[in-house]
């Protein structure tokens, strides 16, 4: 990597949780300068804009939350326990997505929505991304006999990745994760007596 391209990384990972928990209108540069340590300068001598850096920014923390899913679901070898590994996963949500400014998916749709659109698309996505590997989980879980036939995997994925961020914005808002730990054992309950053959 080239001094460049440090710089640059240096300053995403720098800015991810200030736009995460301040949101893009909210965010100044004096607080990303004071953050980086660098001058208003040199940030946008390696961002076009204070929008690039967001999305840069955004992508980064959405980098960090589907590797810390993978991570959880990697070792669990078919697709119940991967399945119920998610669900494990975000059990603890809060607390993890606490250290850096909350939940990107929550955080930055709601700020995004109605004001920012090209932030909104790339919220929009990750939403598509998140849905789409609980439901090739659930597919490959009808292939191997551990799911009904008769599930529908997107209608499946859908509503678990709704009632995820659902209790999310609960959670959140209450500051208790009283409502995340009681709708994962609602989602686990719904997989044992719904889905699983």
């Amino acid at each position: 990597m080239s001094k460049a391209e440090e710089t640059k990384q240096y300053i995403i990972s720098v800015a991810a949780p200030i736009f995460n928990k301040h949101g893009y209108a909210a965010t100044t540069m004096s607080q990303l300068t004071k953050a980086t340590k660098l001058t208003k300068g040199a940030i946008y001598g390696n961002f076009k804009n204070k929008e690039e850096l967001a999305i840069k920014a955004f992508d980064y923390n959405v980098a960090l939350l589907i590797g810390a899913i993978r991570k959880k679901t990697h070792p669990s070898s078919t697709p119940l326990e991967r399945l119920n590994a998610i669900v494990d996963f975000y059990r603890d949500y809060y607390v993890y997505s606490k250290k850096f400014g909350g939940c990107p998916v929550l955080n930055v749709g709601v700020d995004a929505n109605n004001q920012n659109t090209l932030l909104l698309e790339n919220v929009r996505r990750t939403i598509k991304t998140l849905q789409g590997y609980i439901e090739k989980i659930i597919e490959k879980g009808i292939e191997k006999g551990q799911f009904k036939t008769t599930a529908d995997p997107e209608a499946w994925a859908v509503r678990i990745d709704t009632m995820i961020q659902g209790a999310t914005f609960i959670t959140y808002t209450m500051d208790n994760d009283i409502y995340m730990k009681n709708t994962m054992d609602q989602i686990d309950m719904m997989i044992t007596n719904e889905l699983k053959v």
